[in-house]
């Protein structure tokens, strides 16, 4: 079992990693001081850190370490308010709204939850708990007087918080559309998945052991795995929102970085821009956006070559081959850019009378106008 939180804790983490690091090299103050950004990051690190505790290995380490056998219970059973909690709150900042109202409502979430992990504490320093249990505590205490109080009252916690999240959800999804309903659905079914995997089957376990009966297996067996397959959807719900406009736009950058480099290895020669950091770790948006500099001021200082005759004739040309006016415009341009780089590449004298013309390129914002010149110089020139 403890393989399997741990691999839980770690995908938890690393979402939290990726989501941190995405909005501070794209937003234009530090985001990781942004609200949202701040409690999705928190409500995710608690999952990885409540795993981390409930594995049977740290539990051990903890109960050895402190000199307290069990001691690991009240510790992860008060992590798992606190990320109870935490979701409460993430789902209230993501919803928005005035200031003061979110404000409140973070305050009456903390005002709830905070009494909670110190009556957890409390209830174990009362309870009579010498013998330790790594994997089945819950069961094996459950009639102990303050351990038992103690285990209702974290599942009952965390079932408020998962309950409350789940009609959030489903009221949410109603109003909105695209990845934002996306993700609340996947939120829905990983709350769904813990009330029914996890916190039934430990509800079911510890009556059952009130009444007489022993069903350990669901809360040693089923419960841990559940859990950790809820946390991680939930998690999927919360970030996709969030990273996948930013994956896509990456990957956007990424392949008009690359579409970009015919057109890049045939003016890049005669470029004055400062050369860009090499830096493994520089996101494709920044390499895209320091290529399109330099080819535009390698564009400027290729303007003195220009040679209408050969724009004209190639335009010409490509409207006699069929090709559309803006396709023949850009077709001309890449001949009339192909000759002029050649020129500036055997050191000829510009020529007398500069062109005035304007390449499409220039009149444009952002990288097409530059892939549709640098696809146009792959192909043949008329």
């Amino acid at each position: 079992m403890s393989l399997v939180v741990y691999l839980a804790a770690g995908a938890l983490a690393l979402s939290a990693a990726v989501l941190f690091r995405r909005p501070r090299t794209t937003a234009g103050k530090p985001s990781a001081l942004q609200p949202l950004t701040v409690s999705t990051c928190v409500a995710i690190v608690l999952g990885a850190v409540v795993f981390l505790c409930s594995a049977p290995m740290t539990l051990a380490a903890v109960n050895d370490l402190t000199g307290i056998p069990n001691f690991g219970a009240p510790l992860t059973y008060g992590l798992l308010s606190a990320y109870s909690c935490s979701l409460l709150i993430l789902l209230i900042n993501w919803r928005g709204g005035p200031r003061d109202r979110v404000r409140r409502l973070v305050l009456r979430s903390i005002a709830v939850y905070g009494p909670l992990i110190v009556a957890i504490v409390v209830l174990f320093a009362l309870a009579d708990a010498r013998v330790e249990r790594l994997t089945d505590l819950d069961t094996y205490y459950a009639n102990t007087p303050g351990m038992r109080e103690m285990i209702v009252l974290y599942l009952l916690g965390h079932s408020a918080a998962i309950v409350a999240m789940s009609v959030v959800c489903v009221r949410w999804g109603r109003e909105v559309t695209g990845l934002l309903r996306t993700g609340l659905r996947l939120i829905f079914v990983g709350a769904v998945l813990d009330l029914v995997g996890f916190q039934l089957a430990k509800y079911t376990a510890v009556v059952a052991r009130w009444t007489g009966h022993d069903l350990d297996f669901l809360s040693t067996r089923v419960a841990p795995p559940m859990a950790a397959l809820a946390a991680l959807i939930c998690c999927a719900g919360f970030v996709l929102p969030r990273l996948l406009p930013a994956a896509v736009g990456h990957w956007r950058g990424m392949r008009d970085y690359r579409r970009l480099d015919p057109l890049w290895h045939r003016v890049g020669f005669v470029s004055t821009a400062p050369k860009p950091p090499a830096a493994w770790w520089q996101l494709p948006g920044e390499r895209l956006h320091w290529r399109e500099v330099a080819i535009h001021d390698a564009l400027l200082a290729l303007a003195p070559y220009f040679d209408d005759g050969v724009r004209e004739r190639a335009l010409s040309a490509a409207l006699g081959d069929g090709r559309s006016a803006h396709q023949a415009r850009v077709t001309a341009e890449a001949a009339m850019l192909a000759a002029a780089a050649r020129r500036a590449a055997s050191r000829e004298e510009p020529l007398g009378t500069p062109s005035t013309y304007r390449l499409h390129a220039m009149e444009v914002s952002g990288a097409d106008g530059l892939v549709e010149l640098a696809q146009a110089l792959r192909a043949p020139l008329p």
